[in-house]
């Protein structure tokens, strides 16, 4: 079987679309830059023109003009303290649109915000919902869900080596490095699907680690918090109970866990509501059973130096674990 991976459209990733308040502030910086760059280089091919189209002409008979040597050329100074002063304005100009933009990303109101701890691994990201009340904070991987016109704080963190998240869509980039904290503040004002990226390389697969933002209408979020904090549904015929039992017996509960079940890994992405996922290998296939079965049996041919080994199970084994994994939604 030949494993392509996702398509894009599981998530527009644009820079120039702005989905919240804090893109569309870095949006308007762009704008501004690229406007003000424009008119200098046009300003610059104008001014070439000019000067050579209006240079003298010579010939082998003309006698050369030394008459800069007797004296200072004060248009010349002139003409090079203009450009020099406006150099400077431009500079200006954009370290004061810098400033402003920094200060309104500052400003994003954080009432009544959602708390979200990501974790930054090589090559997937681990998203720990927090609340007040320790009983209802949750776990997910490699794809985030957000309320639409809510403000996000994300507390990064890196596991291993420094990666840098951006969703363009939503805000700009921010690093995540071992041994310290960062904070990312956004809001989406739009429903929709947002792609977001690792942007700082981070070893052999930093081009393959997606993390997918779904902002969706206030309503939808509580009841898709309200379906991650539950426990895995117990599984209601023989070969999802017979897959649930190749899981805990198989080296899979060591590393991933399950919510209500004895597996409580900590080292890999958490699996209680696996199949309400979009995609597996953070980003990289659409999340069904061919996928997953390949994923499954040898990962390293998907996502070469990932840390998930390789686990040929037999077939029965393999169809009925498969089945337990469509039940954790």
């Amino acid at each position: 079987m030949t494993f392509q991976p996702a398509a894009p459209a599981s998530g527009m990733q644009d820079v120039l679309r702005a989905a919240g308040a804090q893109a569309a502030h870095i949006g308007d910086l762009w704008n501004g830059t690229l406007a003000l760059c424009t008119f200098v280089f046009v300003a610059i091919v104008v001014a070439t023109i000019i000067a050579v189209w209006c240079a003298p002409r010579a010939d082998a008979a003309t006698r050369p003009d030394t008459s800069s040597l007797e004296g200072p050329e004060r248009r010349i100074w002139h003409r090079i303290g203009w450009a020099t002063g406006a150099s400077i304005a431009g500079l200006l100009v954009l370290l004061a649109g810098d400033v402003f933009t920094s200060r309104a990303l500052a400003r994003l109101p954080l009432r009544d915000a959602v708390d979200i701890e990501l974790v930054g691994h090589m090559w997937w990201w681990e998203a720990r919902y927090r609340d007040a009340d320790g009983a209802r904070e949750f776990t997910t991987a490699n794809e985030l869900t957000i309320p639409v016109g809510r403000p996000v704080i994300v507390t990064l963190r890196a596991d291993d080596v420094i990666h840098s998240l951006w969703v363009p869509n939503l805000a700009g980039k921010k690093d995540l490095i071992p041994g310290r904290t960062a904070t990312l503040q956004l809001r989406a004002d739009r429903a929709g699907t947002y792609r977001g990226q690792c942007a700082e390389f981070c070893g052999l697969e930093h081009a393959l680690m997606a993390l997918l933002v779904h902002a969706v209408p206030s309503d939808q979020y509580e009841a898709w918090a309200a379906n991650q904090r539950r426990p895995a549904p117990e599984p209601a015929d023989a070969a999802a109970r017979r897959g649930r039992d190749v899981f805990l017996n198989a080296n899979c509960a060591r590393c991933h866990a399950i919510a209500g079940t004895p597996a409580q890994g900590s080292i890999a992405p958490d699996l209680t509501h696996l199949a309400s996922r979009q995609t597996i290998g953070a980003g990289m296939f659409p999340n069904n059973r061919g996928h997953l079965a390949g994923w499954i049996g040898d990962p390293q041919a998907l996502k070469p130096g990932v840390n998930m080994p390789a686990n040929p199970l037999p077939p029965d084994d393999l169809q009925a674990l498969l089945a337990y994994l469509e039940t954790l939604r």
